[in-house]
Formats: C-alpha cells, structure tokens, sequence
C-alpha cells in the first residue's frame, strides 16, 4: 500500500462501497445487480480504486474473482469501516424520548406482514429519535451480511434455524405460481404440471443459484418444470412487472399478489399440491455483535412480535 498521506488524498470514499460489494460477490457483474448500477460503472469504480492505492486488489484471470493479499487487508479495513459509518448517529431528529440511533436492517424483497408493520409503528411511537435504514437483498446475502456483522439484523427466509446465529421464527410466507392477463393459460380452471412444463419462466433472481431459498426451485426440482428462464431479477416488482406482461409464468408471494388478482392482472394456477408451496420467514441477529441502545430497543419490539404469533407453530428442525 502506498503511504497513508497518497491513499487518503482525493479519496472517493464511494469506491470503497463499491469494492467492498465486489469483494462478497467475486464478480463486478452480480455487484452491479446489487449496487443497481451498470457493470462498466462497476470496473471503472475498481479501476479507480486500484489507482489510487497503486497496487492490484484482485488477481487477473480468476473466476470467481479472487483478491491479493493487499485487496485483502483492504476488505477487512473496509467492513469495520462501514460498520462504523452505518452506526454514525445524526442526532437531528427532535423527540420527546432520549433515545436516538440507527437500526439498520435488510429484508428480502416486498415482505407483506401486518406484525412487521406494527413493530416499527410501536417503535417509532415510543422513540421516534431512532432513524432506519433498510436495504433489501436475498436470503443467501442477507444471512452473508449478519454473520460478518456487516448489518445487525436480517429478516430472510431459511429451510432451518442456523447454528451461529440467533435465528428466531417469525411466521410462513406462501407463494403461489402466477400468469398475466394476455397469457394463454389465463383463467384457466383445471390445469397440471405437464400443461406448463414447457412454458417459459420468470424468476427471483436468487432461484438461479443452487444455494437458493427461494420456493421456485422447490418446483423446478420436484416437478420437473422451468426449464427455460425468459427473464429474473432480485426486485418482486420487476418479477411482477414480467408476468403480468405475459412474458412468463413465475412463483409470487400471495399476499404480495392479492391485489393483482383481485384487479383481474394476475390469475393465480390452479396447480395441484401448491397450498404447502411457501418459506419460513426468520428474524437473524449476531449474539457475537454488541448492540446499540436503539437496535436494543428494537429487539425488544420483534420479540413482542414473536410473542404475539406463540400459536402459529415454528417449524420442526430435522
């Protein structure tokens, strides 16, 4: 690394968000998904950086990309640091509670829960000094993102409870499998597998890797089907976006959905078997993190949630 007084001068601090986004995804493509940037922007941002610290920060050639032992002691520079840049309190929002903060959470895409609704509506009634700031990724980063302690609470779907983290049952989002309006299949009233084994697909983003959560690739490998993807994205509203316009068939929430289908946009599949199709929906914390008074407060809140769904049964861990 080159001397602190030539690192620091001019530094666009941005580039190191870029590069730390880079570094978890060993690919400037997926980091462009996540950053919602174009990917030329991406290696032109790690070109830059590269530039001003005067060494390489991956190796060339490799796929999965692959960091230096210099890209390396600047990743883990750079978690701590935007750890600390996230925890950074304003302290401009006026209150009659003592207690200001950030909470900071990520959550996947378009989560629809009337008990998530109230946690930050008693929250924000009882200290309305905490400030948020919620991102929204996949299940498989969102757990990602709480193990390294970059954010300190994920709210993500999971088959079971994880080993390292605090994992705490929240309740079960069901999903159905839906078509737009102009597509053929439309109001159809009796339909099975084989009818759409061949249809062309649009999917979360998250269900094309193998690791996924995502209850589509429950369907791709137990019944054989989606065997062509015509479009996919992380964003629901892009996924819906897609099969309304007829594009594909794809795997929504269903009270996400409702409303399309009470507008006559969507038309939910009458497809055998899909009333267990869904994803446990978990509230992760870090017990190796130490935590603020306002993401205290928080925790507080989710755990009267919890209490407030005791009856709804927490799946079995096998």
């Amino acid at each position: 690394m080159p001397p602190s007084r030539h690192w620091t001068h001019g530094l666009d601090w941005n580039l190191l968000r870029t590069f730390l986004v880079i570094a978890e995804e060993r690919s400037v493509t997926r980091a462009a998904e996540r950053l919602l940037l174009q990917q030329p922007s991406v290696s032109a941002a790690l070109k830059r950086l590269e530039e001003t610290c005067e060494c390489r920060l991956f190796e060339r050639g490799c796929r999965p990309m692959r960091l230096t032992p210099q890209g390396e002691a600047l990743y883990q520079q750079c978690r701590e640091l935007y750890r600390a840049i996230l925890t950074l309190d304003p302290g401009i929002a006026p209150s009659s509670s003592s207690l200001t903060g950030l909470v900071r959470i990520e959550i996947v895409t378009h989560l629809v829960n009337g008990g998530l609704d109230a946690v930050v509506r008693r929250l924000n009634a009882k200290h309305p000094g905490i400030s948020y700031n919620v991102e929204v990724s996949s299940s498989y980063g969102i757990v990602r993102a709480v193990s390294q302690q970059l954010t300190p609470f994920g709210i993500c779907l999971l088959a079971k409870p994880l080993p390292t983290l605090s994992c705490r049952f929240l309740f079960r989002e069901r999903f159905g499998v839906f078509c737009g309006r102009g597509h053929r299949l439309f109001g159809v009233e009796a339909i099975d597998f084989d009818a759409i084994r061949n249809e062309p697909w649009v999917s979360f983003a998250c269900a094309e890797v193998s690791n996924s959560l995502e209850p589509m690739l429950t369907l791709r490998l137990g019944a054989d089907i989606a065997r062509r993807v015509v479009a996919t994205s992380p964003d629901l509203f892009e996924v819906r976006r897609f099969v309304t316009a007829g594009v594909g068939i794809g795997t929504l929430p269903l009270e996400a959905a409702a409303r399309d289908v009470a507008e006559g946009a969507l038309w939910p599949l009458p497809l055998p078997g899909l009333d267990a199709l869904g994803a446990d929906v978990y509230f992760l914390s870090n017990p190796a993190l130490r935590y603020s008074p306002a993401e205290q407060a928080f925790m507080e809140e989710m755990s009267a949630f919890e209490d407030a769904n005791a009856d709804i049964e927490a799946p079995a861990v096998s």
